[in-house]
């Protein structure tokens, strides 16, 4: 199985290429340079895995949720080529894709959404994947709910923000928290490989990306509707 995959949901960038099991991966900080860098980092890592664009077989991209901009890409990309190679594509959550550097049985990614809220997501391990154990959330870290239980493995830069008012929310139900992970294309190539394995993927122009907040997407020319249509304020 040879997949090619993508995550640019947050300020990382990340490509990997998968090869029955072997995976290649790069991987940066790097805002504002997603675009610059994820196509170049295709083609050198299929040419150092040996690996000729006509023999992939799928391709995998991380949906989301995180930045609007990042997210939007990784779709693009991933329906660009596979369209141009004539694949299927893999969408993968970004958060489940976070949770895979949790470690433990019982996982809890979070992304910081900006504007106060966290994108959050638990997953339960099972096998070499993982099963989410409640649907995919935006909320304010202060009142975020996950199911009961302590042991929780936490990921994510969701559990920095706020000054950390989840960690706090979840005092004494976390073992271990990594306030500093991306989530990497490496993780996203693992989840997706059981998926295609099992006759999964999609056609290209069916990938969606997954953003939890619909309402910050609206149009500059949107919001100045809306602003416009304000009556206007008394002096």
């Amino acid at each position: 199985m040879r997949l090619l995959a993508f995550e640019t949901s947050t300020e990382a960038c990340s490509v990997a290429v998968y090869v029955d099991g072997r995976v290649l991966e790069r991987f940066e900080i790097a805002p504002r340079r997603h675009t610059e860098l994820a196509l170049p980092w295709a083609e050198a890592l299929l040419a150092e895995a040996g690996v000729a664009r006509s023999q992939l077989d799928a391709i995998a991209v991380g949906r989301g949720p995180g930045a609007f901009t990042g997210v939007r890409l990784a779709i693009a990309l991933a329906q660009g080529v596979a369209l141009g190679l004539d694949l299927p594509v893999l969408p993968v959550s970004t958060l489940a894709v976070l949770a895979m550097q949790a470690g433990g049985e019982r996982r809890i990614s979070a992304i910081d959404a900006r504007m106060g809220e966290v994108y959050l997501g638990t997953f339960a391990r099972q096998g070499e994947g993982l099963l989410a154990l409640s649907e995919e959330t935006v909320v304010r870290p202060d009142v975020a709910v996950i199911p009961a239980g302590d042991g929780w493995h936490g990921a994510g830069t969701g559990f920095g923000a706020a000054d950390g008012a989840l960690q706090l929310r979840l005092q004494g139900r976390l073992a271990t928290v990594d306030a500093q992970a991306l989530p990497r294309a490496a993780d996203v190539a693992r989840l997706a490989a059981p998926v295609f394995a099992a006759g999964g993927g999609i056609a290209p122009e069916r990938a969606e990306p997954a953003y939890l907040r619909n309402d910050v997407a609206l149009t500059l020319a949107q919001q100045r509707a809306a602003r416009d249509a304000e009556p206007p304020r008394q002096s």
